[in-house]
């Protein structure tokens, strides 16, 4: 016998089953799938985590869209890096795509891809022999197109936008850049100096980049303003520089006395980073508003969310 004294269970009560409140139920499982359709694909996910979390930003879009709210992209390069420009470019068409939000990465593998049909280089490799980023077309191009819009009071994404349309590349139809500027899809361009290659030619010019900077950060803010009562954020791979510059927006709004509430983000990447997480999903929308987080590689996720916007109907989700 132990000379030390043990919990008695006999003072324990337990419950029936039947009558405990439960988080799962028969009705949330997920059902074979029958046909070839992924409207069919949707209906036959699980109403439980991530897809009914899907489930939810496909209808939030929808709703967007026929409420005539914005549905704003906030994309990093790697969305465009690893060839979803055709995707982004169909969304536009369809009316699921109002203003595009990306950083320098995503300016500078649009740019190559539209006049090369190529992009990316060995950054390890390149970077041994100084090489790295010193592609002159890239560098000289985007530069001198920013340094024009500074003069013409332009913002970065329309500056680019419009040189490259002027310029008429061979791939420009693979350019969510050219694109969105003949749409007249506001893109804007946010930049920290220092972080892209295009910094490092004899042709940037800080005043520049940071007056067409402020221009696009004041665009940017207008249509976050927009988004109150049912519009949708999403943040798709950039996990520092956008998800700060949309808190910021979000609160010079409401500084201003503007309401914004009411509205939906998602942040959609294969890591769920702190920032994306803080002032995308959760800090913006507090209790008025819903936050969605959805983890998977972007050159699966979203052609998936894109097959299923242009082939869903509101009513039946």
């Amino acid at each position: 016998m132990s000379r030390y004294k043990r919990f008695q269970v006999s003072q324990l009560e337990d419950y029936s089953l039947r009558d405990r409140p439960s988080k799962v139920t028969t009705s949330d499982f997920a059902k074979p799938l029958s046909t070839d359709s992924i409207v069919d694909y949707l209906s036959s996910l699980p109403n439980l985590l991530a897809a009914r979390d899907l489930r939810c930003l496909v209808h939030s879009i929808l709703g967007a869209r026929q409420k005539n709210k914005p549905v704003i992209w906030g994309i990093g390069g790697h969305v465009i890096k690893v060839g979803l420009a055709p995707v982004l470019i169909a969304l536009m068409e369809q009316g699921f795509v109002s203003a595009v939000a990306t950083n320098g990465s995503g300016i500078i593998h649009d740019f190559e891809i539209s006049l090369c049909g190529r992009t990316s280089e060995d950054v390890e490799k390149e970077l041994k022999t100084g090489a790295f980023g010193m592609a002159r077309e890239t560098g000289q191009s985007l530069n001198r197109a920013i340094r024009q819009g500074a003069r013409e009071d332009k913002g970065i994404g329309e500056a680019v936008g419009e040189f490259l349309v002027k310029a008429d590349p061979e791939y420009s139809n693979c350019s969510v850049i050219c694109e969105s500027y003949k749409r007249q899809i506001p893109l804007t361009v946010h930049i920290a100096i220092g972080t892209d290659i295009i910094h490092n030619h004899p042709d940037f010019c800080g005043a520049s980049v940071g007056k067409t900077a402020q221009i696009d950060y004041q665009i940017f803010t207008q249509l976050v303003s927009l988004l109150d009562d049912g519009g949708v954020f999403l943040n798709v791979g950039s996990a520092v520089i956008l998800p700060e510059v949309f808190l910021k927006a979000v609160s010079m709004i409401r500084n201003s006395g503007q309401q914004l509430d009411g509205f939906v983000t998602a942040n959609m990447d294969f890591i769920q980073h702190y920032r994306p997480t803080q002032n995308v999903v959760r800090r913006p929308v507090g209790d008025a508003g819903s936050g969605i987080a959805i983890t998977g590689h972007h050159e699966i996720m979203i052609p998936l969310l894109a097959g299923l916007l242009m082939h869903s109907d509101i009513d039946q989700l």
